[in-house]
This record gives C-alpha cells, structure tokens and sequence, in this order.
C-alpha cells in the first residue's frame, strides 16, 4: 500500500510514461434519495489490496469509487475548470457548446485569428495527478485484477463487480479515443517502481483507432454479458450499470465509428454494426422496464417530457412506470454538516433561474436555436409545406411542444418552491409588489427591456434594461430544460435557501448523460445508415408521439425513401430533443459539419471524404457552421424611454414608484397549459385557440419589438471558424515531453520532431 507522503511523487512518474500511480485518497461519503447503493459506504480510494476483494462489501465499495470519480457532473464540461474538466459536456456554455448553434461567444476551437497548436490546444489526455484519465484506469485494471484474483467471492459476485469495472474502463477510453483516434491500451496494473529503466518498461505505444474500439466494445459486450437488465433491490440500487447501458454506450461507440469523421468512404458495414448494437440495446432496456418515461401520458405542451429531468420514472397513464435514466449521475439535496461532506448538490437548477427569482441569473440560449425549433405540426420554420406560418416577432406562437419546456420567455410563469419571499434580501432585489411575487408559486417572468434613448434602442450592439429588478442581469430568452418546474413536480428535488443566499444550489435532481431517447435516435440514424429505413422513421415517430405529435408527426415522407434525407431529419431531430444536454458538438463533428469535411486531402490524401457525395453538407442539405455567428434575442419596449433604474418601494415593499410603463399593463402570463396556437385565414384574421395566448400576442404586438444582439462580439468580420485539422484533436506538447513514444496526430506538430507534422495516422486501420 502506497502511504500519504510518496502520492504526488510517484504520480508524477507514472504520468510522465502514460500511465497512473495507485491514486491513495479516500473520498468522503455522499447519500442520495436513490443511490443507496452508495449510502453508508466508505469510497475506498486507500485500501488494503490483499484482503479487500475478499468480501464482496468491501469490493463493492471500490466499485463504489468508480462511480463517484468517473460519472460526469450535471454542470460540468470541456474547459478543464475543475475536477471534472476532463469529464464530456453536459449542457452548459463550455467551449464544445460554443462551437455550435446552441451558445455564442467566439470558442478557442472557433476563433479564427488565434489558430490552435500543440502549445495552446486544449489536454484531455494527460491531466495532473487524480484528474488524470490513466488515473482511472489503473483504478479499473486494479478492481479488475483484484476481483478476478479473489479466492472468496462468488461466481455471480464477481461478474456483477467486473461488469460495472469493465464498463467504466471502456467509458474512460471511450472519452479519449472520440477526440484523439487511438491511444495507449494499457489493461493491467503497471509496476509503479520505476527502478534502472528509468520507466522505459512503462511506456506503450499508440494503439490504431480501431484496435481502440473494438478494446473498448469487448469490454461493454463483457459488461452487458455480466450484468442484470434491472438491478434487485432497485431503491437501494437504482442507479448502477445495467447490461442494456453497456449496450448502449456500446451502440454509442459503434455509431461515432461508422460516422463520417472515422468513415470517410460511407462503409455500411460499420453501420450495420452500430444498428445491430443500438436494436440490441434497445431491447435490453425494455427488458429491463427502461423506456421513453410518460410515453403515453405526454400532457398539455410536453409537461410529461418537461419532468423527465426530474422524475426520470414517469408514468404510462395505466398505472405502469418506466425510467428514462440509462446512465445517471445521481445527486443529494442534503445540508452541510460540520467536518463532514455529505452534501452532492446538482448545481443545474441554480444557474438556470433568474437573477430576480433568487436563481444565478440564467444560461442565454442563441436567437438561431429559439428560430429552428419545429412548429406545432412539426415542420421547420417557414416551411411551404407547413400549416403555420413564423413570425419571429411572435417566436412563442405554434411551436413544437418541446419548445416551452425548453425556453422561458416575457410573459409565462416559472414557479418555484419557496416560502414568503418578502424577507428575502434587499428591498429592490426581488420585484416585490408586482403581480404579487410574494412566494416562488406565483413567479412570472417578465424579462423585456426598455431604454434611455433612442439611438441605443436602435443600435444592435446596445442592450436595454430589463424589468422587475433584472436591470443588466437578464438574458433575453431564458434557458428552461432540466429546470425542476413546480407546475410539473409539486415536490421538487431542491431546497430553495433564501437566507444563506444558497437560492436553488441544493438540488438533488439526476443528471442522464445517455437517456432512452438518446438510444433510440442512435438506433434511428443507424439503421439509417445500414438502410433499414422503416425501423429509422418508426423510431423518430416514437420519440415525437411521446411529445403530442400524431399520426405521420409532420416528418417529411420523402425520408421513406432517401437516405441523405432521414438522415437529415435525425439530426435535426437530435438537436431538438437533445438541446443543452451536451451531445450537439459531438454530432456536428462526427458528421463534419462545420465545413462539410471538404479539403481534408490537404492533411493526408487518404483522409479525403469519398462516401457522403464529398461533402456532408450538400448531401444533408444544411448550411455549414463555420462563418455562422450567433446572437441572443432581447425584447423591448418599443414605446417608451425611461431612466435605467430599478423601482423606488415603499417600506412595505410594495411598489411606490416605477420607471415601467408597463407593469401594469400586463396580461395574464401563460401557465403553459393553454393551447398556444393560432391560424389564419385567406383574408388575414387570425383566431387564437386560447384567449390568455391571445391577450399575450397583442400585448408583444403592441407594445414590444425584437432586437437579435452579437453574442460573438461586435466585429462582424470575426467570423466563427472551426479549422479542418481540428475535427481529430492533437496532443498537448506537455503529452509528448512526458511520453517519448506517443506519435502526434497528423494535421499537429509532433514536439519530438521539433515541431514538424505528426504521423499517426487515426484513420488507419
């Protein structure tokens, strides 16, 4: 057993030749509603490795470990801020997010006047210490080696330990091997003594991309084979790996090989493979009763669909339940103790909620993501076969069920659980007063802005003043999915603290990196790829009947029949249903979409795109990102100029004096339960299919207008740029110094070759 003292030292070393020292710290406990499993249990991360695999609560408690170290953090993401830095995005305005049309702001990955190298790229692969991805796996190989080598646990003990082990190792390489093709495959616990070879005996070579897969799948395939559809015991269990989310990440693997970023010339094999897994995976989670939650019970505007978030058990409406959750990390909504770390808040909730509901003032969705959501008949925006026609000015009217569980807008409620909010903070600091905000069950969100002057109002690089105390806090339109919607959930997994100035901080609500939709939609664009047309559009049919949808679901027919087109559709079905939940990036590189995957031949002849038409763009018919910049919508008042500043109030807290015009205007906000569409007639009448939507259209007419402002900066010559030999990520220089035989990524320079071009190859097989 390695002691205390010699941990930084002899991690160093390990680092230094690819591969982790024994990480030697023990992690406080952390309980949950759900994950009992981990309850009372102590995270062994120290341990005696001669007799912990001698009895299956120790070794379940190394398990434990893995889960606590390895699953992603429901606020975490790729700019490396934190402990889990190295961990895939999640939803948040990380610098993948950026790259796409979910956020804006000018990434390091798409900044155009700072180009990328081996100095200043991004490191997934050779992080410090216990961050380190070859930290992780030593902790796998160690469980694995420690199981297997037990001479006291049970056959079925062993395989359900080696399954969740053998899947975390897989997960781990599956993490490095997306954005660098392939990597060390080290499958054993390596001597940490470095002794007279000065390590030598430590380095390994690169393994090919595909060795790395299929290393990666024999894994997951072992793990499916060793695990149980649905865990025994499921609230003290709830939350483990199961064999169909081995199959799934499997099928996820499979899927990102088949892509066009590792198939250039479209194999169908590769696409087979994937469909095979997906259908597998598919099946063994409805064995084991996973499934689209409230697939049959979908409520007014997607309610069932807006609380899967937070109750990933949602019912069928005949009494029967099903869970959403494939692989999730869970979360604790308990209160600090002394000495003691039992708290594991899910941080979602608060960063989503306004300024002036006590929240952390809000994620800023772009105009283009607010502007491509379906209509209400399913169809695109704008589409001359569509029943609706979109009028940006009224964005909130005819639109995809999805679309109000996914963005919060002026002039509906967001309710929240709280007590009197009179006591909270400083007069001023919540909108007392106004349309009775005296507890979180009657908040309404009335963000619109006003102006001092005429010329900022009509300048697109000013912003105004937002009301009921937002002032600059404001982001426009608010980012609403995941949120723990009281209208939804009467009993919702966060605390609301309004005297520590906590607000929604102490949130136990789980975070899904793979839920049932996911899998589907990888089925869907599989089976497309392998030409099972039917299978594919039965599966998009699915994912939106679950929302309200009926019938053929607006989809396009001529997807029946051509391939380029289904596929198009998945994906655009792929950025709605699974908006801000971190997996938009990744689809847009596996299908080189920002350019199309045109002048790849540059960086090596072989690497040109041959299958796709040679471009994957026209051949989905969709515009490339690079060049696209992005904005946020603000609205305003369009009648108005008032001083910038926030109401005067009386000693009650009520208001005594206001610079808005309109706060007593209002009409009634929408709960989200009204019928949010509206139809025109041949001589232009419009009939409203709910008067409250009604009143709020008006309202938008007479008094607002929308402003769509730069959230990439004001030089409109700075264009978004995602460079060709970015899609396959290098390694960091600090990677090489520390490993003399990792070969860089062509497209990179290689810093033992004094900078010159890299030469492994990740297409290779």
């Amino acid at each position: 057993m390695f002691h205390f003292n010699n941990l930084n030292t002899m991690m160093k070393k390990i680092n230094k030749y690819g591969s982790i020292a024994l990480l030697t710290i023990t992690v406080a406990v952390f309980t949950s509603c759900s994950d009992q499993f981990l309850e009372d249990k102590k995270l062994y991360g120290s341990f005696n490795g001669t007799t912990i695999y001698e009895n299956y609560e120790s070794a379940d408690n190394r398990i434990a470990y893995l889960y606590y170290i390895m699953l992603p953090s429901a606020t975490g993401g790729s700019d490396l801020t934190g402990s889990m830095g190295d961990m895939p995005s999640t939803g948040t305005s990380d610098q993948y997010s950026k790259c796409t049309e979910e956020y804006g702001g000018i990434s390091g990955l798409m900044n155009p006047n700072s180009p990328l190298d081996y100095e200043t790229v991004t490191d997934y692969f050779n992080l410090d210490n216990n961050y380190s991805p070859w930290v992780r796996i030593r902790e796998c190989n160690d469980m694995i080696e420690g199981v297997i080598g037990s001479e006291s646990l049970t056959e079925h003990q062993k395989q359900l330990l080696l399954g969740q082990a053998f899947f975390f190792r897989a997960w781990r390489y599956y993490l490095m091997v997306m954005m660098y093709g392939g990597v060390p495959i080290i499958d054993n616990v390596q001597n940490p003594i470095i002794g007279d070879s000065e390590g030598i005996h430590l380095v390994v070579p690169r393994s090919s991309t595909k060795e790395c897969i299929d290393f990666i799948c024999k894994d997951l395939q072992t793990a499916a084979d060793y695990l149980p559809a649905r865990w025994e015991s499921e609230n003290k269990n709830f939350g483990r790996i199961t064999s169909g989310a081995a199959l799934a990440l499997k099928g996820r693997v499979e899927l990102l090989y088949a892509s066009p970023l590792f198939n250039r010339a479209d194999d169908v094999t590769r696409w087979e493979t994937a469909y095979q897994t997906n259908l597998a995976a598919v099946k063994k989670l409805e064995e084991g009763n996973f499934g689209l939650a409230y697939e049959n019970n979908s409520g007014k505007n997607a309610a069932g669909w807006g609380k899967i978030f937070s109750d990933y058990i949602g019912s069928e409406g005949g009494g029967g339940t099903v869970s959403e959750a494939v692989l999730v990390t869970l979360y604790n909504n308990v209160s600090p103790a002394e000495h003691l770390q039992l708290e594991k808040w899910n941080g979602w909730e608060h960063s989503l909620r306004p300024a002036n509901a006590g929240g952390g003032g809000g994620m800023t969705p772009t105009a283009e993501m607010v502007d491509l959501f379906p209509m209400a008949d399913g169809k695109k925006p704008n589409d001359m076969n569509g029943s609706y026609d979109y009028n940006q000015e009224l964005f909130f009217l005819n639109r995809d069920p999805r679309f109000y569980r996914t963005f919060a807008f002026p002039g509906v409620e967001w309710k929240f659980d709280s007590d009197d909010l009179k006591s909270f903070g400083e007069k001023g600091q919540l909108p007392y007063g106004i349309n009775g905000y005296t507890t979180g069950n009657n908040y309404k969100l009335w963000n619109y802005c006003w102006y001092d002057n005429v010329d900022d109002r009509n300048s697109n690089s000013k912003s105004g003043y937002a009301a009921d105390c937002l002032g600059i806090k404001n982001t426009g339109i608010y980012l609403r999915k995941r949120t723990d919607d009281l209208a939804l959930n009467s009993n919702p997994l966060y605390i609301f603290e309004k005297t520590s100035g906590n607000g929604f901080r102490q949130s136990a609500a789980p975070y899904m990196e793979i839920r049932f939709a996911e899998v589907l939609l990888n089925y869907a664009e599989a089976a497309c790829g392998a030409n099972h047309f039917d299978e594919a559009v039965n599966a998009l049919k699915r994912i939106r009947k679950r929302v309200g949808y009926t019938d053929n679901c607006g989809l396009d027919p001529a997807i029946f029949n051509d391939r380029a087109k289904l596929f198009e559709a998945i994906l655009y079905e792929r950025q709605i249903e699974l908006a801000y939940e971190g997996k938009r990036f990744h689809d847009v590189r596996r299908w080189m979409l920002f350019d199309g995957g045109v002048g790849q031949e540059a960086l090596k002849s072989t690497w040109k795109l041959t299958g796709f038409n040679g471009n994957t763009c026209n051949y989905l018919g969709v515009e490339p990102l690079n060049g696209q910049r992005r904005h946020r919508i603000e609205v305003y008042a369009k009648n108005f100029i008032a001083a910038k500043s926030n109401n005067v109030y009386n000693e009650d807290k009520t208001i005594k004096e206001t610079y808005d015009e309109l706060w007593n205007k209002r009409p009634t906000a929408l709960s989200l339960t009204e019928d949010i569409t509206c139809t025109e007639s041949a001589d232009d009448e419009i009939t409203y299919a709910d008067a409250k939507v009604k009143a709020l259209a008006q309202f938008y007419q007479e008094h607002f207008k929308r402003k769509n402002l730069s959230t990439d900066g004001n030089d409109e010559t700075i264009l978004p740029t995602f460079k060709p030999y970015y899609y396959i990520l290098g390694f960091k220089k600090n990677a090489m110094q520390n490993n003399v035989s990792l070969e860089q990524n062509i497209g990179w320079g290689d810093y033992w070759r004094g900078g010159a071009d890299g030469t492994f190859d990740p297409l290779a097989e």
